[in-house]
């Protein structure tokens, strides 16, 4: 195997190959599926609905990841915290939620970091990454979600869903980097198009990156699954 090859199928164990449009078939997950079990991703991330169907599938070979609030984050923590145990139930080991920016933007701080909380509770021991979207919270209030997240005990603070203006940038996860406890990892996620922006991302601080993009690229380059 090149050197090259070999440095980019390591950054491949840090992503989430994720599919999450509205229209996503079966039978495009199931690819996503296969794409994530040959390359060795660190999980697949998918919607809800298709979450014990792919556990099923995928058989033990590879963690589901699935999403909560998804993408506005404006559902009752009541509803977050149902979502989120039936997604457990039906095997998905990360779960990936958003928080209500409404919330934020009104200093609702300890509801949201009790929502948090709760939903971490729900995860019965399992991942769980906080999305804060990034690209429509101020440098001061992605600050605070900094320290909300950390106190509310979730293992990742997550830079955004793609659905929103914006995804990942570098000055998001340094700001994180620089803000968060020492126990909550980041995952960058939206826009990642390149396999150089992967590097700077992990060198600035980002434990884990949500994508499909980066599998393209292999494929494109000719490194396919059988």
């Amino acid at each position: 195997m090149k050197n090259d090859e070999r440095a980019k199928k390591d950054i491949l164990k840090v992503v989430d190959h994720t599919l999450l449009k509205q229209d996503a078939t079966w039978d495009e997950i199931r690819e996503i599926l296969d794409d994530a079990i040959y390359y060795e991703t660190a999980s697949a991330c998918i919607p809800a609905s298709y979450v014990k169907q792919a556990v099923q599938y995928a058989a033990g070979r590879l963690p589901i990841c699935t999403v909560i609030g998804f993408p506005n984050g404006y559902s009752t923590t009541a509803g977050k915290v149902f979502e989120t145990k039936d997604a457990i139930a039906n095997g998905a080991r990360e779960i990936d939620m958003v928080i209500n920016m409404g919330y934020l933007k009104d200093k609702r701080y300890q509801e949201l970091e009790e929502e948090i909380r709760q939903i971490h509770q729900a995860c019965d021991g399992n991942i769980l990454k906080v999305i804060i979207e990034a690209c429509l919270l101020t440098k001061e209030e992605k600050i605070k979600m900094c320290e909300i997240v950390t106190n509310a005990g979730a293992e990742y603070i997550k830079t955004s869903t793609g659905f929103a203006s914006g995804g990942a940038t570098f000055s998001d996860v340094k700001l994180m980097k620089e803000s968060i406890g020492k126990n909550v990892k980041i995952k960058a996620a939206g826009g990642i198009s390149s396999f150089e922006d992967a590097k700077e991302f992990m060198r600035l601080g980002a434990d884990r990156l949500g994508t499909s993009r980066l599998i393209k690229i292999m494929k494109g380059e000719g490194i396919k699954r059988p």
